[in-house]
């Protein structure tokens, strides 16, 4: 928002008071050296915190302001007699490159990581005025660079440093320009923004004011040609031009410095600010970039300003009275801000922006003269040297009173930018909000109020008044933004302001669409659409914002007491009253939105509460968010799920409430009772006629130790139903073998009833055999008499079925020929049987008669001991105490010896038994029957050709008790 073309005044009477510092913005302070000089300075320059000091001996002192103990001493090539006294000197921004100008026409070239100063030679006998830098960043080179001489010349030169003998600094020279009216005074070459292939110029002289603007050339390679030739040959200046004096007046051209940080006079930090040193005054104005380039000189020069050299007032004489003429300007410097004039031994700072003066000191005695005055263009220090002092021109905080100035001038939008402290911001926003109420634009006015401290009753009874809802809207809005989030009441009160002016709006834009009237001339009711649109916008983004200072009950009735179900959606989904936002969308059967809402929210309690509705009308999606959420408790969701299954027609497959289960049961491995219950329901009383998704459960649930559902509701659930297969399997699981047969049969039901008498393990086949002959029965009474070989031939599915286990079920009236067949096939294998019988026991016999001859062989085995027999275990004489010898073998071991060994090897059953054996002979027990039991255990078999020799091969050869070293090789 603009502001700048204001004519009404701003009252100021207070600004004053509200100035933030005390200390001057200028002050004036010597500069001590270090060192001692016994010569005068003749020339000096200052950049990138360097200082150069050209002395009347033609020495050059060269100081790092960053460490000043630290300086370079450089003489030049010849002594002063020979090429004269140094006359003014030239250094780049970045100090990297000096020029040095001599009285009797000799340049010398001077790199910052040299100390031998080069002789220009191409430019001898020219007697450089000012220098224009390339303004691309600092190289080993100076780049091409544009020199203004005391004959009007301006020349084009790269200059580089070279340690070769016969080569020059220069690269080329070329006169690229010449003013036609006496020295050129000033130059300045700078860059446009986003076009690096245009230059602007400006060329200063006494009395004439140059800007040039246009593409520059480009050489094939860098150094290698001119590149301003092409803009001088093809460009014609803009020129500003004022009269000469009469008498010789100084000129020069300066430009301000680089930014420091603070925010730029217009908002743009490309644009720096110049000022023109004429007989006239001082010329000051803004280097604009922004305008088209045939017209940028044009612009410049236009929205400049001359300031007369009578605004400086005179000096005032010895006895304190003013002199009757003005002196002249003697030099000329630009800080960020102001206009630094050196004026008869004193400095003049005058604030660019009203050309008031801000600060007059005399700095010098009447007997010094000024040497120079000098800016830092990077470092934004500022110098004043005479032939024999150095003063530096500190400047703080410049821009403090820029924020003044600007409100002064009506340009609110500045100020508000520079007022720092919330009181300087307070008075631009109460100036800035009593204009805008003046030229009744209530909207700005809004904006600028609601960030000022004038009194909100006030503000608010002026909106109302001239009944500007719109901008009181405005204003509440920003209003709420200032308040602390402590001010709770505050907040509140405004905030349920807000909506109740935008439940107004509201209700009147859809009033003026309803009746399609015109509300003012050029709104119709498309616009009118527009506008209901983004009012409507405007309050989702200030629920949205402004949430946390609604109170919930007071905004639901404000809303509701004006009919908005649009903006309770809008309230409720903002607070994330999920509650509300579901009962709006299933209300209205919006089942889409519904599940939407439903995605976002965690809270298991809203799954719960909605579930019925939702399974009844979306079941596949509802069931898809279900089973994303595993931390719900399924019991819960029960109700839903069965109100779900009142419609019979839903086919198994496509069931979503068995799908819900079965992922419960499945993946989430649930355990509870009433899961499995419920499923066991919908599959039961579901009117399809197959069983096989019942049955394939209830097989998935008998491989579990215990079936996790209620068999009784189960069972009576398959019998209310007529699921006959279920309810047998329910039974077979339970071991009821005999209810399941008969449960079957009583259905008539033969093959189910068969699979079921052949479930119980072969472990009892008289149980299997009475299962069978139960449903032998149902077969012989269901074929009837003329049916008997049909009845035979099921017996054959059971071998453990005979004809003599068949015949009682028959009827009496059945006659034998029917099935004497298979009489004679059973007298048959009856009759084998028994010769296998006969045959066993001839056998049995045999066998009995064999083992009679054994055992009296036995008593008559014998071993021969021989004197010198040793013990197998021990290696001591056998015969020197009780031992066993085995007959089969004729190995022989100490008794002691043995039973110790069969006790290493047995196992923990048999060493125990021997152990106790052991002890109960030592007490004396029954000793002839323990003794005759412990032998049999102990000489059951020889230890080295039993199984004990067997289990040795699991030993090492070599034992922990064994010598190592004796098996070493």
């Amino acid at each position: 928002m603009a502001l700048d073309a204001i004519t009404d005044d701003v009252p100021t009477a207070s600004l004053q008071d509200l100035t933030i510092s005390s200390l001057p913005i200028f002050k004036v302070e010597r500069v001590q050296l270090q060192f001692s000089i016994s010569s005068d300075f003749v020339a000096a320059q200052v950049a990138n915190n360097v200082l150069i000091l050209a002395l009347s001996t033609g020495r050059i002192l060269r100081i790092d302001l960053d460490s000043p103990g630290d300086i370079d001493d450089i003489d030049l090539p010849k002594r002063p007699q020979e090429i004269g006294l140094i006359r003014s000197m030239f250094l780049d921004p970045s100090a990297s490159h000096l020029l040095i100008t001599t009285t009797l026409g000799e340049n010398y070239y001077l790199h910052t990581q040299s100390r031998q100063p080069k002789s220009l030679s191409r430019l001898k006998g020219v007697r450089i005025e000012a220098i224009a830098w390339n303004p691309s960043l600092p190289t080993a080179s100076t780049r091409e660079i544009l020199i203004g001489a005391s004959d009007g010349n301006v020349y084009e030169v790269y200059i580089e440093l070279s340690n070769e003998f016969y080569r020059r600094e220069e690269k080329y020279l070329k006169t690229v320009y010449k003013v036609p009216d006496g020295p050129v005074t000033g130059l300045w070459v700078d860059t446009l923004p986003n076009r690096p292939d245009v230059r602007r110029v400006i060329i200063a002289t006494e009395t004439r004011l140059f800007h040039f603007t246009g593409r520059i050339g480009r050489p094939g390679q860098e150094g290698s040609g001119s590149i301003f030739t092409k803009l001088f040959e093809t460009e014609t200046p803009t020129v500003y031009e004022v009269t000469r004096d009469s008498k010789p007046v100084p000129s020069t051209l300066t430009v301000s410095p680089d930014p420091s940080g603070g925010f730029p006079v217009d908002g743009d930090g490309s644009e720096r600010s110049y000022a023109w040193l004429s007989a006239q005054g001082v010329l000051h104005g803004k280097l604009q970039t922004s305008a088209v380039s045939s017209n940028l000189g044009s612009d410049v020069f236009n929205n400049s300003r001359m300031l007369p050299r009578n605004k400086i007032p005179p000096s005032e004489s010895a006895n304190s009275r003013r002199k009757p003429t003005v002196d002249p300007i003697a030099g000329l410097l630009l800080t960020q801000w102001h206009v630094l004039c050196f004026v008869d031994g004193r400095i003049v700072a005058l604030q660019r922006l009203d050309e008031k003066i801000v600060y007059d000191q005399v700095v010098l005695e009447p007997s010094d003269t000024m040497l120079c005055l000098l800016s830092d263009q990077k470092k934004n220090t500022f110098w004043l040297l005479t032939t024999q002092e150095i003063f530096e021109i500190v400047v703080n905080d410049e821009d403090r009173d820029v924020w003044k100035i600007m409100l002064e001038a009506q340009k609110f939008n500045q100020a508000s930018q520079y007022a720092r402290t919330p009181s300087q911001k307070d008075a631009v926003a109460t100036a800035s909000g009593d204009f805008l109420i003046n030229k009744k634009r209530y909207l700005e006015a809004a904006s600028v109020y609601g960030k000022s401290s004038r009194s909100f009753e006030q503000v608010a009874l002026t909106f109302i008044d001239h009944g500007e809802q719109d901008a009181l809207r405005k204003y509440l809005l920003t209003k709420i933004s200032t308040f602390k989030k402590t001010q709770v009441m505050q907040r509140i009160m405004i905030a349920s302001w807000l909506v109740e002016i935008f439940m107004s709006k509201l209700n009147s834009l859809d009033d003026t669409i309803t009746t399609k009237a015109q509300l003012i001339e050029g709104t119709n009711t498309a616009e009118t659409k527009d506008e209901l649109g983004g009012i409507r916008k405007e309050f989702q983004d200030f629920v949205n914002k402004s949430k946390a200072d609604l109170d919930r009950k007071t905004t639901y009735d404000i809303i509701s007491s004006h009919g908005r179900e649009q903006e309770l959606l809008a309230y409720a989904t903002a607070i994330e009253d999920s509650n509300f936002v579901l009962s709006y969308w299933i209300q209205r059967e919006r089942w889409q939105e519904a599940l939407d809402v439903l995605k976002k929210q965690n809270e298991p309690e809203i799954f719960y509460r909605y579930s019925s509705v939702l399974m009844s009308h979306t079941a596949t999606d509802l069931v898809d968010i279900l089973m994303r959420h595993p931390d719900l408790n399924p019991r819960k969701l029960i109700p839903a799920l069965l109100n779900y299954n009142k419609d019979d027609a839903i086919p198994l497959a496509k069931n979503q409430a068995v799908r819900y289960l079965n992922y419960c049961i499945n993946q989430l491995q649930s355990t509870d009772p009433a899961i499995h219950n419920t499923l066991i329901s919908i599959y039961a009383s579901h009117p399809s006629p197959s069983e096989a998704a019942l049955l394939s459960y209830l097989s998935a649930q008998s491989l579990n130790a215990k079936p996790l559902y209620d068999t009784d509701f189960a069972f009576r659930l398959c019998i209310q139903h007529s699921r006959v297969q279920s309810a047998v399997h329910i039974y077979s699981s339970m071991g009821e073998y005999s209810s399941a047969v008969d449960l079957a049969l009583k259905h008539n039901d033969i093959d189910l009833a068969s699979s079921v008498a052949d479930r119980p393990s072969d472990t009892d086949p008289a149980f299997r055999k009475k299962l069978w002959l139960a449903v032998a029965k149902k077969v012989i009474n269901q074929q009837g008499v003329g049916s008997i070989k049909t009845a035979l031939d099921f017996m054959k599915r059971c071998d453990l079925l005979r004809i003599e286990d068949l015949i009682p079920l028959f009827p009496d009236f059945v006659v034998i020929d029917d099935f004497k067949e298979e009489i004679c096939a059973a007298l048959e294998s009856y009759s084998r049987s028994i010769s296998a019988l006969d045959g066993e026991m001839d056998a049995s016999a045999a066998t009995a008669e064999s083992i009679k001859k054994d055992i009296k062989q036995l008593n008559n085995r014998y071993a021969i001991v021989e004197p010198g027999e040793r013990c197998r275990v021990c290696e001591l004489p056998l015969l020197s105490r009780q031992f066993f010898v085995f007959p089969s073998c004729q190995h022989g071991f100490h008794s002691d010896c043995l039973g110790r060994k069969v006790l290493e090897g047995s196992g923990l059953t048999v060493r125990a038994r021997i152990r106790e054996l052991q002890a109960s002979i030592a007490r004396g027990g029954r000793r002839e029957r323990e003794a005759r039991e412990l032998d049999a255990l102990v000489a059951q078999q020889c230890i080295l050709c039993g199984d004990y020799a067997i289990k040795l091969i699991e030993e090492p050869f070599v034992s922990e008790a064994d010598d190592q070293n004796e098996w070493a090789l």
